[in-house]
């Protein structure tokens, strides 16, 4: 449909707050960065609000909003799009929730990633609980990262892990229809999980053990339209989370695999460099999504932080060796080292290939002058083919 390329290129969390251990400069504004700089020199800034008002700030919502699909009308919770992604194909009636394997330790959130156990351990706990409560399923995913579907199920009041972390969980167990259920389910993974040899060995090796499940962000089945019928163009998402693959799917977007991306800091940043430029060959738009600064931001650690946005900085380093289409730059949402948890403020972007506006760097204070103004993550991407205004609102 067009003789143009789109790449975007999604550092999970990357926006933040300034630091004082960083001289008063945000993550982004310390970091050395000089393929997102020269893609802000060569184009132009903004700012993006990719929450709307009234939703939590999720990965979910703002990476459904930075794609063009309004949460107020296509999103039904976080669970159904990692369902899609593992390929669990979603009854009318059946409600899928996100499952976290995490680690409580006298009452208190821990570890929300229970140590980031492996895929492999975290498969073994999860079919542990296949038959342990009366019309739950249980799926295993990437790491930590699992999925409960409950069939019949009716929604319930869920907190995400992440956003608990050093408190006590009491306050945030499940409410509403699914609660008891969901509780108990809980419960018995407990009982559960103190009886496995992946645990005893994990404790064996110093390792946080996974002690319980926690499922939250439930939801039925939504009805995306496709990313073609929408734009026009053939899309293709690259990315280590099954949110993001769930989402692709739903939208009938290629979902590429890329061996060595772990969705963690250590994943292969320059075979997602690769992998990207190839599949830019036979797609009109990419979305290549990296979330390792997100969980550098939920660890509170600054040093990680900053070493992730260089790793995302060199892989765009290596795409812009062969690229020439039109590409932005951006974070979904802030990731905060103070909070550890993601917040609604505006994020920064970037795009080469439409504007120039003077602006040098990819960050939060130099994107507020730039020439895009304050625009909403609904817009970005119609902005990017020739759909949007030319000045922000």
């Amino acid at each position: 449909m067009t003789d143009r390329r789109y790449l975007v290129v999604l550092g999970d969390g990357m926006a933040d707050e300034p630091l004082e251990e960083l001289g008063g400069k945000t993550p982004l504004e310390y970091a050395r960065t000089p393929h997102f700089d020269r893609i802000a020199r060569e184009g132009a800034c903004g700012l993006l609000r990719t929450i709307p008002p009234g939703f939590e700030a999720g990965s979910d919502i703002a990476n459904l909003s930075i794609l063009g699909y309004d949460p107020a009308r296509y999103y039904t919770g976080r669970g159904p799009l990692e369902a899609a992604s593992i390929g669990v194909d979603l009854a009318p009636e059946d409600v899928a929730y996100r499952c976290n394997l995490v680690t409580v330790k006298d009452g208190v959130m821990e570890d929300f990633t229970a140590g980031h156990i492996s895929s492999d351990e975290g498969a073994r706990l999860i079919r542990a609980m296949d038959g342990s409560v009366e019309g739950a399923l249980f799926y295993p995913g990437i790491s930590y990262r699992n999925l409960l579907v409950l069939e019949r199920g009716k929604g319930a009041e869920t907190t995400p892990p992440h956003d608990i972390t050093g408190m006590p969980i009491d306050p945030h167990l499940p409410l509403g229809w699914d609660g008891p259920i969901l509780r108990r389910a809980m419960e018995r993974s407990i009982a559960i999980f103190e009886d496995q040899e992946v645990n005893r060995s994990r404790i064996r090796e110093g390792k946080r053990p996974a002690t319980m499940i926690w499922p939250w962000s439930g939801g039925k089945r939504p009805a995306l339209p496709s990313f073609r019928e929408r734009y026009g163009l053939s899309g293709g998402i690259i990315a280590a989370v099954d949110l993001l693959n769930g989402i692709a799917r739903y939208a009938g977007m290629e979902v590429i695999r890329v061996p060595g991306a772990t969705g963690y800091l250590d994943t292969d940043y320059q075979a997602k460099a690769r992998y990207a430029v190839a599949a830019l060959e036979r797609l009109d738009f990419l979305y290549l999504h990296v979330e390792a600064p997100d969980e550098a931001g939920h660890m509170g650690s600054v040093e990680e932080k900053v070493r992730a946005i260089e790793r995302v900085d060199g892989m765009v380093g290596t795409i812009l060796e062969s690229f020439e289409g039109v590409i932005a730059v951006l974070p979904d949402h802030p990731t905060p080292i103070r909070a550890k948890t993601h917040t609604a403020d505006p994020v920064p972007f970037a795009i080469r290939g439409l504007l120039t506006d003077g602006t040098t760097r990819l960050t939060e204070r130099e994107a507020a002058r730039g020439a895009y103004g304050m625009r909403d993550g609904v817009d970005l991407v119609p902005l990017l083919i020739g759909r949007g205004q030319e000045h922000g609102r």
